[in-house]
């Protein structure tokens, strides 16, 4: 009688240790994220709703002082926004920017590190390194470096063109030509990180799909499209959005180069928010550009998401 009451003591034991386990393991990964969400929370949410909230009115330097200045006037700032004619050209900048930019650090990092995977050669992981420099570089220091290059009266570019004949090229000055000076810093600056991601996935492509790609006679190219760009389809989408975010927040390089300028050729809405603000004193229009960009930003971001998704249950 002891013996069968101390098994099916033992029998409830069992059973009921799982559930604590369980109910354990449940938990334990809330825990391990409540920091990042903590974080997110802090310097994501938080911000957000603050420019909400501040886009409602008509705060400027003043109401840091005292909030009595600050008075609630509704979506006025939104209204005086979308008939700003310098916002929409803005908006267009950084379309521009946007439609220059992603495709060709997108389509230049894969190629760089489609180039640079497929060697061991001290040479090849030395260039790796070297096409990383310009993502750990400060922006100041590359701006400075790109102006001096694009220097109209003793700029190596302008020097170079003088060699065969070309005359004086204003990079920086024309409307025109200062878009695509002011993008091309960017791009050379924005592949760095995309090529070690772009690498680092391509340490995952099994040699054996490539070793029965050449067995089946095929040669280089074909494997990259029938083989590795397949392989690497969630890598090239995570690099297509976050570069896609990256462009439409588009500042740094406009900001030091030109100012925005010439004619507010290079003033992306980023650039645009920060005059507004911080040298206009205009916190609650800026407030409420911030709001309409993280619009754009996500709804471009959920399509991309949806898509993805749809193409996986595809």
């Amino acid at each position: 009688m002891a013996i069968s009451e101390t098994i099916r003591t033992a029998a409830v034991a069992e059973r009921a240790r799982p559930r604590r386990v369980h109910g354990r393991s449940r938990l334990a990964p809330y825990i391990f994220v409540s920091p990042a969400l903590l974080l997110l929370s802090a310097f994501g949410i938080f911000p957000i709703l603050v420019a909400a909230a501040i886009s409602l009115t008509d705060m400027n330097i003043s109401g840091l002082a005292n909030w009595s200045n600050v008075h609630v006037i509704g979506i006025q700032n939104y209204q005086k926004l979308f008939g700003d004619s310098d916002f929409w050209q803005a908006i267009g900048n950084t379309a521009f920017f946007a439609i220059i930019g992603v495709p060709s650090v997108v389509l230049l990092s894969l190629a760089v590190a489609l180039l640079l995977g497929r060697s061991t050669h001290w040479f090849f992981r030395a260039l790796r390194a070297f096409y990383f420099i310009p993502a750990i570089t400060a922006i100041v220091a590359i701006s400075l470096v790109w102006g001096y290059l694009y220097n109209t009266q003793f700029g190596l570019f302008n020097w170079l063109l003088s060699l065969v004949g070309v005359d004086h090229v204003q990079w920086l000055s024309d409307p025109v030509l200062s878009k695509f000076s002011v993008a091309l810093v960017a791009i050379w600056r924005g592949t760095g990180l995309n090529i070690i991601i772009f690498l680092a996935a391509l340490q995952g492509v099994p040699t054996e799909y490539l070793e029965a790609a050449s067995l089946d006679g095929a040669g280089e190219w074909r494997k990259i499209r029938s083989v590795m760009i397949p392989l690497l389809r969630f890598s090239i989408f995570f690099v297509t959005v976050t570069t896609i975010i990256s462009w439409l927040q588009f500042f740094d390089e406009a900001f030091v180069l030109t100012g925005g300028g010439p004619l507010g050729a290079t003033t992306s809405v980023s650039l645009f928010l920060y005059k507004e603000g911080f040298k206009l004193n205009q916190f609650g229009y800026a407030g409420a550009g911030s709001l309409v960009l993280f619009a754009i930003i996500a709804i471009i971001t959920v399509i991309q998401l949806r898509s993805r998704r749809a193409d996986i249950e595809y």
